[in-house]
């Protein structure tokens, strides 16, 4: 298998796929991760970081925030780019934000923190941030409490953030000494070709060989005839939506 590097920094090479393939983030959970600092009535400052083809990106542009985009894959950048219009760009990683110091009102992650080394990208974290600033991590699971979403999660293989979420909440080091944490649960209408790019934007299929990659998609293909996700015949993926926040001192 590859490693946590390689994993990381795969997802450039199927932007186009990542971005059909990927949910977008509830309402609901993005307005809550921004509370703390939009009671304020001005015009936020928010850091979308991790923020490959800008699923997060554009739902803080919706609630009005001032945003910049940061991640460390040139290509998942040139996709957001084409998704979002008139958001700044940078290169760079949860452990070496290019920002200035106290510059932002939220610091979001969607589907990234797992990624980070938390020690590093905490205090990070702390330095972009003004004070009672906030750090928002989400994530989008699949809720395998259904049996095909299960079987669904078994042939995929378990992804870095749903192992990560088994074990607890996210690790958050200092300067953040408490996390608040929030859940939605929604669903998403799914033909199998949506199926498909789900499971090809993972990055333990991207980086998987090719006897290997071939093994799960037979595997999807005999789930996804069973549950009647054929043609344009769309299934319900029923989602969780896991949400983090944490205030910098």
């Amino acid at each position: 298998m590859a490693g946590r590097e390689e994993l990381s920094r795969s997802f450039g090479a199927v932007a186009d796929v990542y971005e059909s393939g990927r949910p977008e983030y509830p309402s609901e959970a993005v307005a809550w991760l921004l509370e703390p600092v939009r009671s304020e009535g001005r015009v936020l400052r928010v850091a979308d970081a991790g923020a490959g083809t800008g699923k997060l990106t554009r739902a803080a542009v919706e609630f009005g925030a001032q945003v910049v985009a940061v991640d460390p894959d040139p290509a998942m950048l040139a996709q957001l780019r084409e998704q979002v219009h008139g958001v700044p760009t940078f290169a760079g990683s949860a452990e070496s934000l290019p920002l200035p110091d106290a510059s932002l009102d939220a610091l979001l992650y969607g589907q990234a923190w797992h990624w980070a080394e938390p020690v590093a990208a905490s205090a990070e974290a702390g330095r972009v941030l003004r004070s009672r600033g906030v750090l928002g991590l989400v994530w989008n699971i699949r809720d395998e409490r259904e049996p095909w979403v299960r079987r669904l999660g078994e042939v995929m293989t378990p992804s870095s953030a749903e192992r990560m979420l088994a074990a607890g909440d996210p690790p958050v080091a200092a300067p953040f000494t408490s996390v608040e944490h929030a859940r939605w649960t929604w669903r998403r209408p799914m033909r199998r070709d949506d199926l498909f790019a789900l499971a090809r934007s993972r990055s333990t299929l991207i980086t998987a060989p090719d006897d290997e990659r071939a093994r799960v998609e037979e595997g999807l293909a005999a789930l996804f005839d069973q549950i009647g996700a054929v043609g344009d015949d769309a299934v319900e993926l029923p989602y969780v939506t896991h949400a983090y926040r944490a205030a910098r001192p």
